[in-house]
């Protein structure tokens, strides 16, 4: 079963370049991770967009451990304007 993530991250616009730079980083480990079908970067008017695909709960859960290992910047700060929205969903 392909499962996913859709990651919306709201940067203040003077840090708006530096979230897509991030969110490519990420991306691009994501990808190096056996099971990981896609990881893109998409943008909105007020988000940078993470949306990434992978063949199976156990290579979502690879992909998360290789980015936390990762040596990236992950953190949640005065950077963002509001909180993260993080959401997995599921094949139907």
């Amino acid at each position: 079963m392909n499962v996913g993530m859709i990651a919306s991250h709201y940067p203040h616009a003077s840090h708006r370049e530096e979230f897509i730079a991030r969110v490519h980083r990420v991306a691009e480990v994501f990808r190096g991770t056996p099971g990981c079908l896609s990881a893109e970067c998409w943008l909105s008017d007020d988000a940078v967009i993470s949306i990434v695909r992978w063949e199976s709960d156990e290579a979502f859960a690879t992909s998360l451990a290789a980015v936390q290992e990762a040596d990236l910047d992950l953190a949640y700060d005065e950077r963002e304007v509001r909180p993260r929205e993080i959401v997995r969903v599921v094949a139907g």
